[in-house]
C-alpha cells in the first residue's frame, strides 16, 4: 500500500499529469511523470505522488484489482527514483492481465529509465 502522501487522489491531478508530463510506453504500461507538480499545480505535496489507472479493457475486476496490487508493489520499491516534487501515473495496458510481476517491473523500469531526465550532461558534438 502506498501511503497517503504518496497517492494522488483527485481527477485533476491525473489530468494534470497526463497531459502534461513526459510519457514513456511498453507492451504492458504507459507512464507519465511530471518532474516539477509544484509549477503546474500549487499547493501539493513535496514527496513523490503516484497514481494508477487500470481500465475494464484489462479485464473483470478480479484481474484489474491483481494488476493494480502487483503496480503498487512495484512502485513503492521505485519511489526513491522519482523527483521529490514530481507525480506519476501508471496506465495499465490489457496485456498487462498476462503479463508476470517480473515482466511489469522490467517493463516500469524501462519506462521511468526513459521517462526520467537524464542525469548525465548532453555532449556536444
Amino acid at each position: 500500500m502506498l501511503s497517503a502522501a504518496n497517492r494522488l487522489t483527485d481527477a485533476q491531478s491525473y489530468r494534470t499529469v497526463i497531459r502534461s508530463g513526459r510519457r514513456a510506453g511498453s507492451r504492458t504500461l504507459v507512464v507519465h511523470l511530471v518532474e516539477q507538480v509544484d509549477a503546474v499545480a500549487p499547493g501539493m505535496s513535496t514527496s513523490p505522488r503516484v497514481g494508477l489507472v487500470v481500465s475494464k479493457a484489462v479485464g473483470n475486476a478480479v484481474t484489474r484489482n491483481r494488476v493494480q496490487r502487483r503496480l503498487r508493489h512495484l512502485v513503492r520499491e521505485q519511489l526513491d527514483r522519482l523527483p521529490r516534487t514530481g507525480a506519476l501515473v501508471i496506465r495499465a495496458l490489457p496485456d498487462a492481465a498476462g503479463a508476470t510481476s517480473a515482466e511489469l517491473r522490467t517493463d516500469l523500469d524501462r519506462c521511468l529509465q526513459r521517462a526520467l531526465p537524464s542525469t548525465e550532461p548532453e555532449r556536444a558534438t
